[in-house]
Order: C-alpha cells, then structure tokens, then sequence
C-alpha cells in the first residue's frame, strides 16, 4: 500500500464529489488536518473511517487500498494482493514488537545485578530507583505477554 498513492486517489474521488477537505473531514467527524495527512500521504485513514470514508466517496475499501479505481475483472486479485499486504505488515509489527520483548529482557538482566551489587555494598545510599523501574516494567510485560499468549480456563465441578 503506497500512502502517497492512496492520498492522492482521496484528493481525486472528494473533488470529483465537489467536497473541500473542510466538509469531507466534517461528514467524518474529524479535523481537515486529518484529511490533508491523508491527501499528502502523511499518514493514512484509520480502520474505524474506512467504511464511512469509502461511502462518503462512493468506492469500496479494496479501491481505497489500492489507491485506484478497480475494473470488476480485476477486483478479486486486487483484493487478495491487498490482503496480502496487510497480513504482510500485521506479521512485521509483530516481530518488531516480540523484538521489543527481548531488548527489554536484555536490559532487565543487565540492570538487576547492577542494582542488587550497588545495594548490597553501598546499603545506606536511599536505592537508585532502577529496581523499581525494573520491576515496574516486568510487571507490564509479564502481564501483557500472559494476557496474549495463555487461556485462562476456570472448571466448576
């Protein structure tokens, strides 16, 4: 999905309706702001406006993912390469968060030891406040990671 191509193919359709970005962003309940981001590629339409967007508009999402107007023979391979492509980025965003993951790991083991060896020998110094930090942010993770990954079954007898 190129989002510079998709912004301009929303610049194109709201002119071809005859809206500013002003009356399209109040039909949408958003900023103009929000409308020009879009139009210069800056960023794209969040998932919860696409179905309204693309009815303002009167084209359908594959054509707003695609950036263009699709012919109806082309339709169902345009909307499998789109699928594609968002499975695609949904798989790298969850790498780059499981990437996350480790490097805390990395720096939760490293900093542990730090902190017990700067209280053990120096007990009176009031604490660095890395231990808390610590385990603040292990409790997060902890949390969150067993939230994703694990079924909690309760049986009643």
């Amino acid at each position: 999905m190129n989002q510079e191509k998709i912004g301009k193919f929303i610049a194109d359709c709201r002119k071809e309706k005859g809206f500013t970005q002003l009356q399209l962003a109040e039909k949408l309940n958003i900023t103009n702001r929000a409308v020009s981001k879009w139009e210069t590629g800056k960023s794209c339409p969040d998932v919860s406006l696409m179905l309204e967007l693309c009815s303002v508009l009167g084209i359908t999402v594959n054509e707003l993912l695609s950036g263009e107007r699709i012919l109806m023979e082309d339709y169902q391979k345009k909307a499998e390469e789109n699928l594609v492509e968002l499975q695609d980025k949904k798989m790298k965003a969850q790498k780059m968060f499981k990437k996350m993951e480790l490097v805390w790991l990395a720096i939760t083991i490293l900093l542990v030891p730090v902190h017990f060896a700067i209280n053990y020998f120096n007990p009176n110094n009031g604490g660095t406040g890395i231990g808390d930090i610590i385990l603040l942010i292990g409790l997060i993770m902890f949390i969150g990671y067993f939230l994703m990954y694990y079924k909690i079954e309760i049986k009643l007898k």
